[in-house]
């Protein structure tokens, strides 16, 4: 492992690569500091980017930009009161809190450290478990596959931020859109109305651009934020003797939380800073202090949040199973390169996967010696008005939709898209298990396929076999307990109708 590691600061060290690792630690940075545009959006209008680079360079530089993005969203959250990005929501609770009772530079500070420490601590356990799983994962045939897909696309509904019902709803859409283009068994058309432009498929640059950028400046065009006020006035940016001693066991438990719940489907950045600040709310020995500027409720949810982004890459590089949306991507961009993430990723791509890993932990060192001395300068940015950002969001979709095959097809694909994102996000439908199911959907119906053909037909062949089968009882156990709830609600409807 140590010489694997070596072998990935040599590469990951030299010139070129240290130059994009600081270039998506910064990018990821400012756009965690701007609200409204993400990590997910980021990527996806910086993928085009990629396609001429070296498979380890692209997956550095994309990487930094979703790491770092946690890092900037903290400082939005701190001193203006809006998430700069989704994960850092709970940071406004008590870090805006407590910059308005004059300790914004604490708040901000016990931000960047907890964030370091979950980073780091989040590649080390990447680092030991990766190699583990990758030889589980070479027991894994079709059947396995097919049952793990299924499991991970419905613990991502099922844990989905709003309905499940739409969740899922969503995911089957991105499913029936994989399915699009010339059928690779039968070389039957599907759904391509004779358009020559489909028989390829629907590609994933315009897809991810029009849902993710284009729907929300949508979006942000229509909610307009009037009179935002910024702190400007920062000091004392080293938390003092108090502060650590209320905020290391909340990092401690952030840092274990959050990689475990990154390492799950539909887990994440997200759901890792919800659950570290429900967790020392109830363990607090005064909870009645959270919402009124509680360094816990500011280190506990920075932490996780960073220390998840280290736990969502072992699914994927292991597994070949993208765990969130910012993962689908990642995964599109390493199939780009003509690297098919899973099992075989270390054994075959040493540089891609050990790179990687030395790119995260200077990553994270280039990102607290960035975020502390530029707070300045990320205020100031937080002064542009949106009316000038949102037409170079445009340009950059329409140039990185043309860019990958050179069709004004995509272009207008990725507007069509665009419009689709928007309503989306105004009738509550979230776009994320869209995406993930339109990047597994090819993986679930070849294993599928391969499965029937191994065992001529009989769909027993998923029940004979334990891991699959395992995996299958497990998906239809959350159907279950999902639709539970759904049933009460019916039956007592009956009931009442029944009464009058």
């Amino acid at each position: 492992m140590w010489e694997s590691l070596i072998l990935g600061f040599s590469l990951c060290l030299q010139p070129f690569n240290l130059f994009l690792c600081f270039v998506g630690v910064f990018i990821g940075t400012l756009i965690g500091v701007l609200p409204g545009l993400g990590p997910g959006a980021t990527i996806a209008l910086l993928f085009p980017v990629t396609l001429g680079m070296p498979p380890a360079s692209a997956i550095i530089m994309l990487a930094g930009i979703f790491y770092g993005a946690q890092y900037g969203g903290s400082t939005t959250s701190i001193l203006v009161n809006i998430p700069g990005e989704a994960a850092s929501v709970v940071t406004c609770l008590d870090g805006h809190q407590m910059a308005l009772q004059g300790r914004a530079g604490p708040a901000l500070g016990i931000s960047a450290l907890g964030s370091f420490i979950g980073g780091t601590f989040s590649v080390i356990g990447l680092m030991i478990l990766a190699v583990p799983l990758s030889t589980f994962a070479l027991r894994f045939g079709p059947p396995e596959y097919f049952g793990l897909i299924c499991l991970g696309m419905i613990l991502v509904v099922y844990l989905a931020q709003k309905s499940v019902q739409k969740a899922l709803i969503s995911a089957l859409l991105g499913i029936f859109l994989s399915q699009i283009g010339i059928d690779q068994v039968s070389s039957a058309q599907r759904f391509t109305f004779g358009m020559g432009e489909l028989f390829d498929g629907i590609s994933m640059v315009p897809l991810v651009m029009g849902l993710f950028g284009l729907g929300e400046v949508f979006l942000s065009l229509e909610e307009k934020i009037s009179k935002i006020s910024v702190i400007t006035h920062v000091k004392n940016l080293l938390p003092n003797l108090r502060d650590w001693k209320d905020s290391t066991w909340p990092v401690v438990r952030g840092s274990i939380l959050g990689f475990f719940l990154g390492v799950l489907p539909g887990g994440g950045p997200t759901i890792s800073s919800f659950a570290s600040y429900g967790i020392e709310k109830r363990l607090s020995k005064r909870p009645e202090r959270f919402g009124h500027g509680a360094i816990e409720g500011v280190a506990g949810p920075e932490t996780a949040n960073n220390s998840a982004t280290g736990g969502s890459f072992i699914p994927l590089l292991t597994l070949g199973i993208p765990t969130n949306v910012v993962m689908a991507l990642l995964f599109a961009a390493l199939m780009v390169h003509g690297i098919q993430p899973g099992p075989l990723l270390i054994k075959q791509y040493p540089d891609v996967f050990w790179g990687l890993i030395a790119s995260m932990y200077i990553g994270n060192i280039l990102l607290v010696l960035l975020n502390l001395p530029l707070i300045p300068i990320w205020v100031r940015f937080l002064k542009i008005p949106y009316r000038i950002l949102f037409p170079l969001i445009i340009m950059f979709c329409l140039i990185g939709a043309y860019s990958e095959r050179g069709l004004a097809f995509d272009v207008s694909l990725m507007v069509v898209f665009g419009v689709v994102g928007y309503l989306m996000r105004k009738f509550e439908y979230e776009p994320a298990p869209l995406v993930l199911g339109f990047i597994l959907g090819d993986l679930l119906e070849e294993s599928l396929r391969r499965s029937l053909i191994m065992a001529d037909g009989n769909f027993l062949i998923f029940f004979k076999r334990p891991i699959s089968a395992t995996f299958l009882g497990l998906t239809v156990l959350l159907l279950i307990s999902n639709s539970i709830p759904f049933l009460k609600k019916r039956l007592e409807k009956l009931e009442k109708l029944e009464i009058t």
